[in-house]
């Protein structure tokens, strides 16, 4: 991918690898890169958690300081030496020795947001942090991938949680500058810049490069001197609430996107469309062949176009299903229907959902599904959910390709010790497959126990620092900001809830019978305690009511010191959370949650669930790696769903989890908990990873996608 250079960090000649290193992103999930970093000047590292930062804060005198440390010179040259041996071509990764075959092009992987790293906030949630995982297990395998979404340079809200548990949100402002981001460099060797026509006028994008390992990230941004002042702010702020910027956002990344692509001389064997909000990238291509061919017809261009196109539904949540109005598609969509020679009604009826309504909206979902070759959905369940949905639309079913997470991202690294030292397979990159996993019972419990309580040290360490900023922030009293130190119990068995507060998640089900819950929770002999952290989307008020609920339940004399909520949860929150609570809490109202690869990223750590049978639960659960909450035969009344399950879950804790968290040996182990621990770890750690994943997504979706007979 040609790409401007960065910044010159002025770096001496034997570390002089650092500046590319730096604009990597591999040492996202590369420890021992990241290590280094910190060390070449803290302060900045834990400001900013960027190395781009931290190479501009050295000055001269810190080099000289560091080329002659001797341990910190041998460190470096090992990270260099093993960021070379991954960046080169990869004949030893799982892709280029797969007898799958060879795709003719790359993949073109779409989608709206991107989770690579927290100091990268161009995310929300589970969506981006999946398409993070997807692309650096794609660069793990070799396999040939770009990615393909928007730079949003206000991001994702940041969140505040105030004295009175109300949700604030700021958004960030972020220098392109200042992240681990190159220009690309078009066929001229100028900046590289691309436009897409909306409505009546032409908007400008600026294209941005992340890269992955080996995988490039395109990132397309709208805000540059070309632009009307009113079109800048486009790219600016992830999920905008107003709905003809959102339409905006979503042009400027199918359109924008493919050409993109055609000025850096890219030509995609499939398009992968991650959700519908890339569904623009068909238009854009269907026009192209009209272009190419003046005789043929738009609807038939759209076609064939959708022949080397794959589409993954993420959610049977109907808000996550992009619609828009009818009159905005039109006059966005202007220019192109007179280029296409296509009545802006064809288009819209291409479009329609599940009615009638002669003034139905524009479905993405339905679009897309209509044209592309083959759809899944994000697990078991959700696959017949989504089939039972969308087949008599699509005309297919709906495949199910269950989600997973990219390990050496979520692994925390005293686990991964462990699990390197029994598999003999170095986790830095992902597993080849499910063989060395056989050898899971060489972990001896009193280490696994060791190492897990060392995650959970780690945790509590960093919990107490993030609360005390909290209340500082409150204004509470000196006494009580001292206090914070030692709030959190490292002995206590520690509850893990964390995600997106949409009411369907049910964020406070275990809040629902108070005295039942401070029974479990205050006991002197089995402390319990519970750590929560999650976002409301701004537009979402039930959802930021259940937040300011909780928050007050907390500060209650009853559950006051048991129960914490944390504010701003983003990946590095996440890291902590799955590698050091005890169990993973999980209760959406099923089927309702398609995959949920949170609980998932516990599990490879060996933090076992106890869920709902819903989403990556609902297959992942085998009797012996955590508890199931109720069953599959939903109840038809939701308030008595909900007060069943609450039941359930409380009888869990009071019977089953607490006794076999605190049962411990003459040797001080909880053998019991321990085996569940360890069958957490193998029944997750290759089936529900990204690297299992994208084999299906080779297998089942792109290599059909390019044996299609061509005009099928």
């Amino acid at each position: 991918m040609p790409t401007l250079p960065g910044h010159d960090f002025h770096l001496p000649a034997d570390l002089a690898g650092l500046g590319e290193l730096a604009y990597n992103l591999w040492w996202t999930w590369t420890p021992r890169a990241q290590s280094l970093f910190a060390r070449v000047h803290a302060s900045a590292w834990r400001r900013h958690r960027n190395p781009i930062a931290v190479l501009r804060y050295a000055d001269q005198a810190r080099w000289a300081e560091l080329t002659a440390d001797e341990d910190f010179m041998v460190d470096a040259s090992r990270v260099l030496d093993e960021f070379s041996r991954y960046m080169a071509d990869g004949t030893d990764s799982w892709y280029p020795r797969s007898a799958e075959g060879a795709l003719p092009g790359p993949v073109a992987y779409f989608c709206a947001e991107f989770g690579i790293h927290e100091s990268m906030q161009i995310y929300s949630g589970g969506l981006g942090i999946l398409a993070g995982d997807h692309c650096k297990s794609a660069s793990d395998a070799a396999l040939p991938f770009i990615a393909i979404g928007l730079l949003y340079r206000r991001g994702y809200f940041r969140q505040q949680i105030d004295a009175d548990g109300h949700q604030e949100h700021a958004q960030p402002e972020f220098d392109p500058d200042q992240l681990p981001l190159r220009r690309a460099r078009g066929r001229g060797g100028a900046p590289l810049e691309v436009s897409v026509d909306i409505a009546d006028r032409s908007v400008h994008a600026a294209v941005w490069v992340a890269q992955v390992g080996r995988v490039p990230i395109l990132l397309l941004d709208t805000d540059v001197p070309a632009n009307d002042e009113g079109d800048r702010p486009i790219t600016h702020i992830l999920y905008v609430r107003g709905r003809e910027m959102r339409l905006c956002q979503e042009i400027v990344l199918g359109m924008g996107g493919v050409r993109a692509l055609r000025a850096l001389d890219i030509e995609p064997a499939v398009w992968h469309l991650n959700e519908g909000h890339s569904a623009f990238l068909l238009v854009e291509r269907a026009g192209e062949l009209v272009s190419a061919e003046p005789g043929l017809a738009a609807g038939e261009a759209l076609r064939r176009v959708g022949r080397d196109a794959v589409f993954t539904i993420h959610t049977p949540v109907p808000a996550g299903n992009e619609i828009f109005a009818r009159d905005l598609v039109t006059t966005a969509l202007d220019r192109w229907f007179g280029a296409a020679r296509m009545e802006p009604v064809e288009l819209l009826e291409l479009g329609r959902g599940h009615t009638d309504d002669p003034n139905a909206p524009f479905d993405m979902t339905a679009f897309v599904l209509r044209h592309a070759s083959g759809a899944n959905a994000v697990s078991q369940l959700h696959g017949a959910t989504a089939t039972e949905t969308w087949q008599a639309l699509a005309g297919y079913p709906i495949q199910a390709i269950t989600n997973g997470v990219h390990v050496p991202t979520w692994l925390g690294r005293p686990v991964r010790r462990l699990v390197q030292r029994a598999t003999g397979v170095p986790l830095g990159v992902d597993m080849h497959g499910p063989e060395p996993l056989a050898t899971l019972d060489a972990i001896d419990p009193g280490e696994l126990w060791r190492a897990h309580q060392q995650q959970k040290r780690e945790l509590v360490g960093f919990l107490e620092g993030r609360l005390a900023r909290q209340l500082a922030r409150h204004g509470e009293s000196p006494e009580v900001l001292r206090a914070v130190r030692g709030v959190l119990d490292a002995e206590a068995l520690t509850i893990g809830f964390a995600r997106r507060f949409a009411t369907y998640k049910r964020a406070a089900l275990l809040f629902s019978d108070q005295d039942r819950l401070a029974g479990i929770l205050s006991s002197q002999h089995r402390p319990v305690q519970i750590v929560i952290a999650g976002k409301a989307h701004p537009a979402d008020r039930p959802g930021q009511r259940v937040i300011q609920d909780i928050f007050t339940l907390s500060r209650s004399d009853r559950l006051r010191g048991r129960v914490f909520i944390v504010e701003d949860y983003d990946m590095r929150i996440a890291r902590f959370l799955v590698g050091g609570v005890d169990i993973w809490l999980n209760n959406p109202r099923r089927p309702m949650e398609a995959s949920g690869t949170s609980g998932m990223k516990a599990a490879i750590n060996g933090i076992p669930s106890v869920s709902i049978l819903d989403g990556w639960w609902d297959e992942g659960f085998n009797g012996e790696n955590g508890w199931a909450i109720g069953d599959r035969v939903p109840d038809g009344d939701e308030a008595a769903q909900d007060a069943a399950d609450a039941t359930e879950l409380y009888r869990l804790l009071e019977e089953e989890i607490v006794p076999r968290f605190f049962d411990r040996g003459e040797d001080g182990l909880p053998q019991a908990w321990l085996a569940t621990m360890r069958a957490s770890i193998g029944s997750a750690l290759w089936q529900f990873s990204t690297a299992r994943m994208l084999t299906e997504y080779v297998d089942r979706l792109y290599l059909p996608a390019v044996r299609s007979p061509v005009g099928a």
